[in-house]
C-alpha cells in the first residue's frame, strides 16, 4: 500500500525550501544559492543534507531528474511532489491566519 502524500507532512524547513527551489530546474548547488538568497542567509543548506534529502524525494518520485550532464543532475518536481508544495503552502497559509487571530491576544499581554 502506498503511502498518502499527506503523510509526508509536515514537512522539515529543508524539505520544504526544497520542493519550493525546485518550481523551475536547479542543481544541487543551484538549489543551495537559490535557498540562500530567498531567506536573505537565514537558511543555509548544506550538501550534505540536501544531497540526502534529495535522493529521499527521489525516491518518494516527488522530484525528478530532469537532465544529467557534467556532473550536474538536474532536479524538478513532479506532479506528486507539486501536489505535496501546494497541500504544505496550504497548511502554513492556515497556520499564518490562525496566528493572526490570536495576535491581538498575545500583544494584551
Amino acid at each position: 500500500m502506498a503511502k498518502s502524500i499527506e503523510s509526508y507532512m509536515p514537512l522539515s524547513e529543508t524539505a520544504y525550501y526544497i520542493l519550493l527551489s525546485l518550481k523551475i530546474p536547479r542543481h544541487g548547488y543551484g538549489i543551495i544559492k537559490y535557498v540562500d538568497e530567498l531567506t536573505n542567509g537565514r537558511i543555509v543548506l548544506g550538501s550534505g543534507t540536501i544531497y540526502t534529502t534529495l535522493g529521499k524525494m527521489k525516491k518518494s518520485n516527488f522530484i525528478t531528474v530532469y537532465q544529467d550532464q557534467d556532473r550536474k543532475t538536474i532536479y524538478i518536481l513532479t506532479t506528486k511532489g507539486k501536489k505535496l508544495l501546494e497541500l504544505e503552502v496550504d497548511r502554513i497559509k492556515k497556520m499564518y491566519s490562525d496566528t493572526l487571530k490570536v495576535e491581538g491576544v498575545l500583544d494584551e499581554n
